[in-house]
């Protein structure tokens, strides 16, 4: 069955032509650079100590961020090396506080799943897709939906009060307790800042409220991308034009 992920909407919502040179065109605008990659190593990193592997997790972080570099230049992606170089032993100085942080900030809990994978009907035509980096349950019973963000040095408060950056975590509780037949009311949502260039406080975890009025938001937002992709509205939206890609070459004239 068809299906559409978070990143797939914000996408839509940044430009709806983006998307169309993106998702129907299949042109690809962006395949990563050191950050994501870095992103990437972390990511993996986290998601292996959940799951208690027995891992060196500064040698998995450096294996791969590496295979992940070697990877964008497999498929020709330019890079910035020196800046590659400089952020191994910043991951690697931020590794040992994920666990610690993790542990003062929700106490006694245990880990239900790691990169939990969502694949929930909408309706009966199409999908939601998505992948919970983290859900852990406490000893008062509710869980905890986490989403780890690799970030150089923070996020301010604009940007963690965005609706489009907070619906991530809204529509991952909403379609997890379809998954499961949990009670909304049960289920919390957080964001973790894996902070790359901070001095301290390199984990940070704040909570997102994701209440019934939100969730609502969420879905008429999921709605109207998917009538209007339906509908093939592909209009740009030109105040996205100087941050795009695609702007002014040949693919968006």
């Amino acid at each position: 069955m068809p299906h559409i992920s978070y990143s797939e909407l914000k996408n839509w919502d940044f430009c709806p032509f983006y998307h169309k040179l993106v998702y129907i065109d299949g042109i690809k605008a962006f395949k990563g650079n050191e950050y994501t990659a870095f992103g990437t190593a972390i990511h993996d990193v986290c998601e292996k100590k959940l799951l208690k592997e027995q891992i060196d997790a500064g040698d998995e972080f450096v294996t791969r961020f590496k295979k992940a570099l070697k990877l964008l230049e497999s498929d020709k992606v330019e890079f910035n090396l020196e800046r590659a170089i400089e952020m191994i032993p910043q991951g690697l100085s931020l590794l040992p506080e994920i666990e610690p942080a993790l542990k003062e900030y929700f106490t006694d809990f245990e880990v239900i799943s790691s990169e939990e994978k969502l694949m929930v009907p909408i309706n009966e035509n199409i999908n939601f897709k998505g992948y919970i980096d983290a859900v852990i349950k406490t000893n008062d019973g509710k869980y905890h939906i986490v989403d780890w963000k690799t970030t150089s040095w923070g996020w301010d408060t604009r940007r963690r009060a965005n609706p489009i950056v907070t619906y991530q975590l809204t529509l991952y509780k909403h379609f997890f307790c379809i998954k499961h037949n949990i009670e909304p009311k049960d289920v919390e949502t957080h964001f973790a800042l894996l902070k790359r260039t901070a001095k301290k406080d390199k984990v940070e975890f704040f909570r997102v409220t994701s209440g019934p009025k939100k969730t609502d938001n969420a879905l008429k937002f999921l709605t109207k991308a998917l009538y209007n992709i339906g509908k093939q509205n592909y209009v740009k939206k030109r105040t996205s034009c100087r941050n795009c890609a695609f702007n002014e070459t040949k693919d968006c004239p």
